[in-house]
């Protein structure tokens, strides 16, 4: 099917049934919670004022709009209420490119042109195809009306097309109202992994990362919230109410959730812990009372422990269930009645015993642990020394009282870089 650019279709002379000229075309508008990719109508500038062209309306489409209908049959233009406007809510802004996790500029959007029949007469159709971010749609937009159009035409003929496909596009928009008015959501965002996510965000201003936290579902904001900056973090929690703050948090890791409440100030901490579900505010509690640059400042209390007397069936019903972190899940301790520490056992040797088999028989030997006040530098140290993916952290008493993860230990070392 033909394209064609909207820098192209802005200005563009708009004719009556009758072949008279009758305005130009002043914006060309969407509504996204009927139709994300079809044109819904132009807003044409007329002798008597602006007026909306309904695409039913619109019979053919090239260099002009041939219309079906006279203008004193459109409405005027007195607002845009549920429209999304290309030229003033998509030239020259921001997107996320979901296939490139990026932030982009778009500087055209190309336009597919086609035609059906409806009730025996035909209209044409346009769908937003794909919005240009290279130079040929900045050319075409900086030249138009300076340079004849089929010489404009052959010169960005020579300048290779960079463009996105429309559904891989994902927009920002920061009023609230109107983003769910027009149900602009971030579905495509969410399917990426946090750290793609976290990247994009970084490079998006703090109303916008506002708007995209506003939009993501829980598990995957949490997710999200653990790999940006810590200064990022901060940011956008306190531009998040307390309620939603609070609902975000309680998913993220206790010891992530802990190292982010700590940078916030003591009232919207309370605020937010106050929100929080009583189990996970008393875990992240029991964190904040911990010095960070410890063992257990650095441990996360989402661990697998079973009894001494446990088999390989008990620990994959409780794997099962479990819904903490995956790292979480490479090696299962072994406590006795009171809780002490007694063994570790590292996940492959379960998959590959039978379910009867004792876990006591499949420990790993020697037992590595720290205590809670334990340093950063030691906990490194014994990560880099036996090639660990956890570490047990037990308390005066030789309990386990929590983990440290080597993501923790990664962003640990990150932050002293």
């Amino acid at each position: 099917m033909p394209t064609l650019p909207l820098s192209e279709l802005l200005g563009a002379t708009v004719y009556d049934p009758s072949g008279a000229a009758t305005g130009r075309v002043r914006e060309v508008t969407l509504a996204p919670q009927e139709d994300r990719d079809r044109i819904a109508s132009f807003i044409v500038k007329t002798k008597s004022g602006n007026r909306v062209l309904p695409h039913s309306a619109v019979t053919t489409i090239d260099t002009s709009i041939h219309t079906s209908t006279n203008p004193a049959e459109w409405p005027a233009a007195n607002g845009a209420e549920g429209l999304f406007l290309l030229e003033r809510d998509l030239l020259d802004q921001q997107v996320i490119d979901i296939n490139g996790r990026k932030v982009v500029r778009v500087n055209d959007v190309d336009l597919e042109v086609d035609s059906v029949i409806e009730a025996g007469r035909t209209h044409a159709v346009l769908r937003v195809h794909s919005v240009d971010i290279g130079a040929r749609g900045a050319v075409r937009r900086l030249l138009r009306g300076l340079a004849p159009r089929s010489a404009l035409h052959l010169l960005v003929e020579k300048i290779p097309p960079r463009t996105i496909p429309w559904s891989f596009v994902d927009l920002i928009e920061t009023d609230p109202a109107r983003r769910v008015k027009l149900k602009i959501a971030h579905d495509g965002l969410a399917t990426l992994h946090p750290a793609d996510i976290a990247d994009i965000v970084e490079d998006l201003a703090p109303n916008e990362r506002e708007a995209v936290f506003r939009t993501l579902n829980e598990d995957v904001a949490a997710e999200t919230l653990e790999e940006v900056e810590p200064s990022v973090q901060k940011s956008i929690v306190e531009s998040l109410d307390s309620e939603r703050a609070a609902d975000i948090v309680e998913e993220m890791d206790p010891d992530a959730a802990a190292d982010l409440l700590a940078d916030l100030s003591q009232d919207q901490t309370e605020q937010i812990l106050v929100e929080m579900e009583p189990e996970a505010s008393q875990e992240v509690v029991e964190l904040l009372e911990h010095r960070e640059e410890t063992a257990a400042g650095r441990m996360t209390t989402e661990f697998l422990a079973l009894p001494v007397s446990a088999t390989v069936e008990n620990a994959i019903g409780v794997m099962r269930e479990f819904e903490g972190g995956v790292e979480s899940v490479i090696t299962i301790y072994l406590v006795d009645s009171h809780g002490t520490l007694v063994g570790a056992v590292p996940l492959v040797k379960i998959v590959l015993a039978k379910p009867e088999t004792p876990l006591l028989s499949l420990t790993q030997e020697p037992l590595i642990f720290a205590h809670k006040e334990t340093s950063d530098n030691e906990v490194a140290a014994l990560f880099d020394k036996y090639n660990l993916v956890t570490l047990p952290v037990i308390d005066e008493h030789n309990k386990l009282v929590g983990v440290v993860t080597s993501d923790d230990v990664i962003s640990m070392l990150r932050s002293k870089l």
